[in-house]
């Protein structure tokens, strides 16, 4: 865990500068803090005795000056603090979001949202925390601790030694106890977390737990989270508790120890009245400090835990890189050939197997083939969401892996089976396509999306909110929305990927008028999900096992009277029979 430290201290080091400063208000603070006890010494060995008023005058004027120093040194402390914790716990973040757009495509295949999520907050978070309270709070305890033990050793070195018992007594079960409240600390928030998502879930099913009369079975997983809650709860601050005890425990018994052998030295004249209540007063506070110290290092240490996971995830290296010195294309023409290409998700299960194909520039190709047989698969090769195993495609005549990625994913569009829309409006939900355009552009891509009439339709028009993921929409109606997106990115190369296959036939009819205007001159690779919409295409390919079974026009294909022509005929084998085209 100490290599992850090291990790998590890294975000400090371009604001080196800011932590010294800190470094040194944290000093002056703590000189200051310290100096009373010093003052009160003095007062009460000398003033007092010898009623010295003109001294008490200045040391009250000391005094006064003292303290606006104190707080003068406690701003720039404050203001040095805040700015290192907050630039360092910007800096995490941004680049946790930075490292995961570096993974792609294939690190959101593998991994679900919710797993991300954790990460991105409660992990983030964590790390955050030290910056923001653990290691700012370390370096002044530390600071205090050590200037609290030189004052006490300047005062009395035996005396000193009497705190040792105590603050060992306090190491004996201070970091068990300081160990086992933080490990139960993070677990309660976890059940609080679980028993929130419950009741959330409890609440929004009310229409079905009452049709089907589960109210007594969903009721009784409610009481189980809130009683893992509740044990959760009583343990955590349990702990809590005997923490705060064993910490004042060893303070006063301590005490006891310091004021049976001050007594001692008093009556001897080895130290005077005044430096045994300041050597008091350092004590208290340099006990208060140190374990507090301790404190912060076990909760740090818990902190390490999840900040292994951050670790972890920042030393995953991406599928797909970008070339050091890409290649140019000058103009793309959209002519995209595939050689020899084979990959494999896992070693042991090929999907493609020296696949070959080429779709020229301007030119309609279909896909087709039963699930598993890798048609999505080369979409996914074709934007380089994955690279190939073996083999090459290449975008006029460049390989695609000597493209950088602007200049790729500038070339190319796709349009998904399930569209992503934004939170937002109508309008940037098409703008997203180029974020530049004007309104009139989105306008004009609305309408050769066939997608104005049914937008102008909408409360608002263009500026009607869509809803979280765009679920005040129909699903032709994101598409059509999608395929707008497409009209304003202007790409070459288009990508469908059963753009059509959820969509009921009214839906479809409306989408697919659509589609057939966007692909008016461009190059398109379709999976498709119906016969009829890929009857104009110049070429369908049949996959099967990851190669190329046959190939050739709609009407070529019925001819030979191949797998597409027992799929058109309905006398797919029952094997076959989940073929989707």
């Amino acid at each position: 865990m100490l290599d992850v430290y090291w990790w998590s201290l890294t975000y400090l080091k371009p604001y080196l500068g800011t932590l010294v400063l800190l470094v040194a208000a944290m000093t002056v603070v703590s000189a200051a803090e310290l100096a009373v006890p010093k003052i009160m010494q003095v007062f009460i060995d000398t003033v007092i005795p010898g009623k010295k008023m003109k001294a008490f005058y200045w040391m009250l004027a000391g005094t006064v000056a003292l303290l606006a120093a104190l707080i003068a040194a406690q701003c720039f402390q404050n203001m040095f603090q805040r700015g290192l914790q907050e630039n360092a716990a910007r800096d995490l973040q941004r680049a946790m979001f930075r490292h995961l757009r570096t993974l792609g495509f294939a690190y959101a295949e593998r991994h679900p949202t919710g797993e991300t999520l954790s990460l991105l907050n409660t992990e983030v978070a964590a790390v955050q925390n030290m910056y923001r309270y653990h290691f700012p709070g370390m370096l002044n305890g530390f600071m205090f601790s050590a200037l609290s033990v030189a004052l006490m050793l300047s005062s009395s070195a035996r005396l000193t030694l009497i705190m040792l018992p105590g603050f060992l007594l306090y190491y004996l079960f201070g970091p068990y106890l300081e160990r086992q409240a933080s490990l139960n600390g993070k677990r309660m928030a976890n059940e609080r977390v679980e028993e929130n998502r419950k009741a959330y879930e409890s609440v929004s099913a009310q229409t079905e737990l009452r049709a089907y009369g589960a109210e007594r079975w969903d009721s009784e997983r409610y009481a189980a989270k809130v009683e893992a809650l509740n044990r959760s709860t009583i343990r955590t601050y349990w702990y809590a508790y005997m923490r705060g005890t064993n910490r004042r425990l060893t303070y006063y018994l301590g005490a006891v120890f310091v004021f049976i052998y001050g007594y001692h030295l008093i009556g001897k004249d080895a130290i005077t009245v005044g430096e045994f209540v300041a050597f008091l007063l350092y004590y208290f506070a340099a006990m208060h400090r140190l374990t507090g110290v301790v404190t912060n290092i076990t909760e740090q240490r818990v902190l390490m835990f999840q900040a292994k996971r951050l670790y972890d995830f920042v030393r995953l290296r991406p599928a797909v890189t970008e070339p050091d010195q890409p290649e140019e294309l000058q103009a793309v023409q959209g002519e995209l050939r595939f050689e020899e290409v084979s990959y494999a998700y896992n070693p042991d299960q090929p999907v493609l197997c020296e696949f070959s194909l080429t779709v020229p520039a301007g030119s309609r190709v279909a896909l087709v083939g039963a699930t598993g047989s890798g048609k999505s698969t080369v979409l996914k090769l074709a934007g380089r969401f994955y690279d190939p195993g073996e083999g090459r495609i290449l975008l006029d005549g460049v390989p695609i892996d000597r493209l950088s990625f602007d200049a790729l994913r500038s070339a190319m569009g796709y349009v998904f089976q399930e569209t992503y829309l934004f939170g937002s409006s109508v309008r940037e939900n098409i703008r997203f396509g180029d974020p530049e355009a004007s309104d009139e552009a989105v306008e004009a891509a609305a309408r050769a999306a066939c997608a104005h009439e049914f937008i102008m339709g909408l409360p608002d028009g263009y500026d009607t909110p869509v809803g979280e993921r765009g679920v005040r929409l129909s699903g032709g109606q994101k598409q059509r929305v999608a395929i707008a997106r497409m009209f304003i990115k202007q790409p070459r190369v288009i990508l469908l990927d059963e753009a059509t296959s959820a969509l009921d036939n009214e839906s479809e009819a409306g989408v697919q008028e659509a589609l057939v205007r966007l692909m008016r001159g461009r190059t398109i690779l379709a999976v498709a999900h119906r016969l009829s919409t890929i009857r104009d295409f110049d070429r369908i390919v049949v996959l099967q096992d990851g190669r190329v079974a046959e190939w050739g026009t709609y009407d070529e294909l019925l001819e030979k009277r191949g797998l597409l022509y027992r799929l058109a005929e309905g006398t797919t084998e029952p094997e076959e029979a989940i073929v989707h085209v």
